[in-house]
């Protein structure tokens, strides 16, 4: 298996001039060329901000609905009282409860991709926070997740809405996609979100805010992109 990978991974490799940047498209078409493993990969960005965290320690976050989603099932929970339960469930959430879920919660269930909660239940909530915060599933006003419209967060996020965030090292890293998307659709994915980060640039950050973007699979080397796609 090793021999397989490394050889593919070379024939991948050689369908990049490393010192070339790349309009997205052609991007895009590079990375579906490539040989494929056998299941279907993410396409991911990757953005680099121009940003000293010393003098930037607050992270660059947002949301975003990206148009065609991630190409990933999304698992909801959706944590609230009875009476909007049934909204909940209507609009797609996959578990849905209040004081019994927290309860499920803390005894190791972990079933579920994102977390959405109605504000009076936070408080509650807040008992999880070592469980949820950790893997990035704790709600937030932020991040639309902790919402009266709990119906509507639901709705949004089985869409594609995706939250995006910044790590240490001033990067967002993020899929837009999987490579058996049509390119057409992994392009636009890729410029909503591009959109989105330039869109959340802090404002007293002076200058050109995206440093450089390189897109790849999740097995397949980075193609960096042509300045142009996110000046």
């Amino acid at each position: 298996m090793a021999i397989s990978t490394s050889k593919r991974m070379k024939q991948a490799k050689g369908l990049v001039e490393q010192s070339k940047s790349y309009k997205l498209e052609e991007a895009v078409s590079i990375l579906k060329k490539a040989p494929q493993p056998k299941f279907n990969q993410s396409v991911e960005l990757a953005v680099k901000l121009n940003l000293d965290m010393k003098e930037n320690p607050q992270p660059v976050r947002g949301t975003v609905v990206l148009p065609h989603g991630t190409g990933r099932a999304v698992k909801v929970a959706v944590f609230c009282k009875e009476n909007h339960a049934q909204a909940a469930k209507e609009a797609g959430a996959d578990i849905v409860g209040a004081e019994d879920l927290i309860k499920k919660v803390s005894e190791g269930f972990m079933d579920f991709d994102v977390a959405v909660a109605m504000p009076d239940m936070m408080k509650d909530l807040a008992k999880l926070g070592k469980i949820l915060g950790p893997r990035g599933l704790m709600p937030s006003p932020k991040a639309g997740t902790v919402t009266d419209d709990v119906a509507a967060a639901v709705s949004q996020t089985k869409k594609g809405k995706v939250e995006f965030k910044m790590d240490k090292g001033a990067c967002i890293n993020m899929a837009v996609g999987k490579v058996a998307f049509e390119e057409i659709a992994i392009c636009e994915n890729a410029r909503v979100l591009i959109q989105a980060i330039k869109h959340n640039k802090p404002a007293h950050v002076k200058g050109q805010f995206i440093k450089s973007v390189s897109m790849s699979t999740t097995m397949g080397p980075g193609v960096r992109l042509d300045p142009q796609e996110y000046r």
